[in-house]
């Protein structure tokens, strides 16, 4: 489908440098792009291709505009802007809307007339799908769970009884919603199931990459606040409390009942114990594990560098010694100081 830049300008934001009835029907690379293609430049490193470029039009900043050959869209956030024009121009919004014949649907589920349900999926007693909602293939939604406007679960999704689903979700193949939590009593030798009572709560526009797990809560629910966005394989253990517009990358651990505020970001494989809080705005860099609360805005990170193997060997075991040369100092300072 065919915009001019004008519309598309009108529709995403920036403002037009050059030609507005330049016809944009596709995305390309700085490097690549050819006639009809609409780029971005935000990357510095990436300005050097920005002279002898075929595409159609750029997004760029302010300080690129004049040096750019061909028509552009200014934004003092190119990537931001590019992001919006690219959902415009990749958008396919499924025509289909019913029941597919190979569906499994309780006669107790209520679905929306607007709603596609896809082959193999199967739909529990007092399921409630709302319009616009796209159901994809395999897709197992239990007894009471909701799913509400304009979401989408692509393929072979899981969401266990009592689910909320919020608003314009996306929620990628594999993922898991609601299953038990890791609750157990120690008895001796033994350990007992405690029952997971709770659910799990997830706000608007929510992303959950492919083959993440979030638990259900023990008593009280596990939620994900509006906004929040979660990578591929991601495990969220159950009471976790998620705020606003927090992103999270692949391969993170998340204890049960720990707190995350509004805004953050976990690198990946980061770590996080239970029962503790990380306050809004804080950076958690990859790999790091966070073993107490944080309470003050920041950036955070637990991982010593790479080194040659070698002397990571050597490092590691000083790492051990550390109590002890720790020790041995305050003896010293100790006998100076008499």
């Amino acid at each position: 489908m065919e915009h001019t830049l004008a519309e598309i300008a009108k529709r995403c934001g920036g403002k037009i440098h050059g030609d507005g009835n330049t016809l944009i029907r596709c995305i390309g690379t700085i490097q690549h792009a050819g006639p009809g293609a609409i780029t971005f430049l935000s990357n510095p490193h990436y300005r050097r291709y920005l002279t002898n470029t075929r595409a159609a039009a750029v997004i760029l900043s302010p300080t690129d505009a004049e040096i750019c050959p061909v028509p552009a869209l200014v934004s003092e956030n190119p990537y931001v802007l590019y992001a919006r024009v690219a959902t415009l121009l990749t958008s396919t919004v499924s025509a289909s809307r019913g029941i597919d014949a190979d569906a499994k649907v309780n006669p107790k589920a209520k679905v929306s007339a607007t709603a596609w349900i896809g082959p193999g999926a199967v739909l529990e007693e007092d399921v409630m799908i709302s319009d616009h909602v796209f159901i994809g293939p395999n897709c197992v939604i239990q007894n009471g769970t909701s799913v509400a406007e304009g979401s989408r679960l692509v393929a072979n999704v899981t969401l266990c009884h009592d689910v909320q689903i919020g608003k314009r979700a996306l929620i990628h193949p594999g993922v898991v919603i609601g299953a038990d939590g890791f609750g157990f009593a120690r008895d001796g030798e033994v350990w007992v199931k405690v029952p997971q009572l709770g659910s799990v709560i997830i706000g608007d526009d929510v992303e959950i990459g492919a083959n993440t797990s979030i638990d259900r809560g023990a008593l009280e629910d596990t939620v994900i606040d509006n906004g929040v966005k979660l990578d591929n394989q991601i495990q969220v253990g159950h009471n976790v409390h998620i705020g606003e517009h927090t992103i999270v990358a692949g391969c993170v651990g998340i204890s049960g009942s720990a707190r995350i505020g509004r805004r953050c970001m976990l690198g990946g494989s980061a770590g996080v114990v239970g029962h503790i809080e990380i306050c809004d705005d804080v950076t958690v860099t990859g790999m790091t594990v966070v073993t107490h609360s944080i309470h003050e805005p920041g950036v955070y990170s637990g991982l010593m560098p790479m080194d040659t193997s070698a002397r990571w060997r050597k490092n590691s075991v000083r790492i051990r010694q550390l109590d002890e040369l720790a020790r041995r100092l305050i003896t010293i300072e100790k006998k100076m100081k008499d």
